[in-house]
């Protein structure tokens, strides 16, 4: 058998990815350099693509054209490879809630400390993002081509929108995507995990958008109860903590700083 050959099986099996390692084990007579060689030549022929170190996964029919395979297609085979727990997050969950305004140019994937050392040569597709832990109880889960994928739920990716906002593009972009997810969240829904996974500050913030820039009244009113039934104190802080706050007027409810002009698309 060939490597080219064991790869297609393994197409056919429903296990389009695998790591150098998977080769060395199925070829243990078969040096590394042969092995190294082969797997350059079939990705320069476009029958396989490296999507992180020492990690491919097969091109299939569907993308062969372009020759760009999804993440959606194998972040979970690549999070199982690197042992370690994730979640897809901010504008690739809300596309998968159906709220990303447009289609991302990015994906997004939330995982744990250390963070990822391995160069963007090998795959400029992802965006890392990392939590100390992943919450597992504010997860949800889909079908993919290959296999189950976890994503944030909506009221989790609305948290992170807004606590994350600088891998998005800032709060605009945030406020954009918010304007249809918020269509999905029930604050109420696991409130006690809602407020372990994220700061009173991001909290503020996003109450002020949903109430102030939104008019999302029942959502941002849920959010204050949220704060005030579990006593958080909501410390004066700026919407945007990069920009100065002098000569700022202050909203008095959410007892944010408005120091950024939000300007959401379509709106």
């Amino acid at each position: 058998m060939t490597i080219r050959s064991w790869i297609k099986q393994r197409e056919i099996a429903g296990r389009p990815t695998f790591s150098i390692a998977d080769v060395k084990e199925e070829f243990p007579n078969t040096s590394v350099r042969v092995i190294t060689s082969e797997l350059y030549r079939l990705s320069k022929q476009s029958i396989i693509v490296p999507v992180y170190k020492c990690f491919y996964t097969v091109i299939p029919v569907q993308y062969s054209a372009r020759g760009v395979v999804p993440p959606l297609y194998y972040i979970d085979q690549l999070m199982a490879y690197l042992g370690k727990p994730y979640y897809i997050s901010l504008l690739s969950a809300a596309e998968l809630h159906g709220a990303a305004h447009q289609r991302p140019q990015k994906f997004s994937v939330t995982t744990i400390f250390p963070k990822a050392t391995t160069s963007s040569q090998y795959n400029n597709q992802l965006i890392w993002n990392y939590r100390r832990e992943i919450p597992e109880g504010l997860l949800m889960q889909r079908n993919s081509e290959t296999g189950r994928v976890k994503f944030s739920s909506p009221e989790l990716t609305a948290v992170d929108l807004v606590q994350y906002n600088q891998l998005i593009g800032g709060l605009s972009m945030a406020t954009t995507v918010l304007e249809e997810l918020l269509e999905y969240t029930d604050f109420n829904k696991q409130s006690e995990s809602l407020l372990s996974v994220t700061n009173i500050p991001t909290l503020q913030r996003l109450g002020y958008i949903a109430e102030v820039i939104l008019e999302e009244t029942e959502q941002a009113n849920t959010l204050f109860n949220l704060l005030k039934s579990n006593n958080k104190r909501m410390k004066k802080i700026p919407l945007d903590s990069d920009h100065s706050t002098d000569g700022c007027p202050i909203d008095n409810r959410w007892n944010v700083i408005i120091n950024q002009a939000i300007e959401p698309d379509d709106l």
